[in-house]
């Protein structure tokens, strides 16, 4: 697989590197934290509680407004496990699926009885970070995914009925690698993806998603990075309804009148493909970012999944300065999530600097081990 090690960028790229990092990850932690205290209600109990708009501001979930779920810990642990394994391809043992399994597995011992007082010093800094030991509703593929040593591949998935969308909502950071070719970045989302979500329609939306994300951080329109991934896709088994999906999208765009009850017809059953479908959707006819998160979210399906899957796609679209600045003050982790953005881009652009020989951060090991 290829890298950015070895890439020589100026300090226009680098800076803009980092703002579409950061609005990756900003964006889906925000979209997350918008829409998931709207899981499990129907579109006319979101107007009742909210008004006739529906929700238009971050709400309370958790006890607090802005809190995220476990779609954005395990996003955090999905950039942790990919500056994991770039460190570790200095030892010449660089296996990216095994790093980030690796990576999902701390997330899973943050789920466990354990504190993070017990944690080992090798899982790095981000295990240690306490709020992340909140329990946040976590899928319970994830759970059983990640729940022992067996790491699941698309020729043998974990749970392989299993097609929701939370193995692509973890799934922008692979889009970042923007120095590996598409194909590339579509089969690490894929593998990683069926590590936990067996089921191909699951496993090829995230690869789909990741691709997208990775046009998106190259420069590229949202429109021609879809068509990118469409083009992607055709050479797979059983990617039809996953092509479907995102051509529906595609055409429920040219056909206006973005309304609630077009991104309930997107969602479907909640399927992988269906909020791929609506995060797509969202990000071409939103308004602006607010506007675009805010249809996503307002429907009587995985609200939250439809959210971090918008904002992800926004996020690296428009890089962080576009996100509501309101809503980022109120954002649970936030200086977590900077801390880790600016790690990632500095990993991406620097690399072998940081923690090869005579690297200038000796520390940089100490934060994400080799082991």
């Amino acid at each position: 697989m290829g890298a950015t090690a070895g890439a020589v960028w100026g300090r226009a790229e680098q800076q803009d590197f980092r703002s579409r990092v950061r609005g990756t990850l900003l964006g889906t932690a925000v979209g997350d934290a918008l829409g998931a205290p709207l899981d499990g209600l129907g579109l006319d109990e979101i107007r009742e509680s909210y008004g006739a708009e529906g929700l238009t501001d971050l709400t309370f979930g958790h006890g607090r407004r802005g809190a995220v779920t476990h779609l954005t810990q395990l996003t955090l642990f999905t950039f942790d496990g990919l500056v994991r394994a770039q460190v570790r391809r200095d030892t010449g043992a660089w296996h990216p699926p095994t790093d980030l399994h690796r990576a999902y597995r701390r997330w899973a011992a943050t789920q466990s009885d354990w504190g993070p007082d017990e944690r080992r010093k090798d899982d790095g800094w981000l295990a240690r970070e306490e709020w992340l030991y909140a329990r946040r509703d976590p899928a319970r593929a994830c759970l059983l995914g990640f729940g022992d040593d067996t790491m699941g591949t698309p020729d043998a998935p974990k749970n392989p009925g299993e097609a929701g969308p939370e193995a692509a909502a973890r799934s922008a950071p692979f889009g970042l690698l923007v120095g590996w070719e598409p194909q590339l970045v579509m089969q690490l989302a894929v593998e990683c993806a069926a590590q936990t979500h067996g089921h191909v329609t699951a496993y090829l939306s995230a690869g789909a998603y990741a691709v997208i994300v990775h046009g998106l951080a190259r420069g590229e329109s949202l429109d021609g990075a879809v068509q990118r991934a469409l083009g992607m896709l055709a050479a797979r088994p059983g990617h039809q309804p996953v092509t479907e999906a995102l051509q529906h999208a595609l055409g429920a765009v040219r056909q206006g009148l973005a309304t609630p009850s077009r991104v309930e017809e997107l969602a479907g059953d909640g399927r992988a493909e269906g909020l791929l479908s609506v995060a797509v959707y969202c990000a071409l006819v939103g308004e602006d970012i607010r506007h675009g998160l805010c249809l996503a979210v307002n429907h009587g399906g995985a609200s939250g999944a439809a959210g971090a899957l918008t904002g992800g796609l926004l996020g690296a679209l428009h890089g962080e300065t576009a996100l509501p600045p309101a809503w980022l003050a109120e954002l649970e982790g936030r200086p977590t999530m900077l801390v880790l953005a600016d790690d990632f881009a500095m990993e991406m652009t620097q690399g072998p600097a940081l923690h090869g020989p005579g690297g200038s951060s000796p520390g940089w090991l100490i934060r994400y081990p080799r082991a």
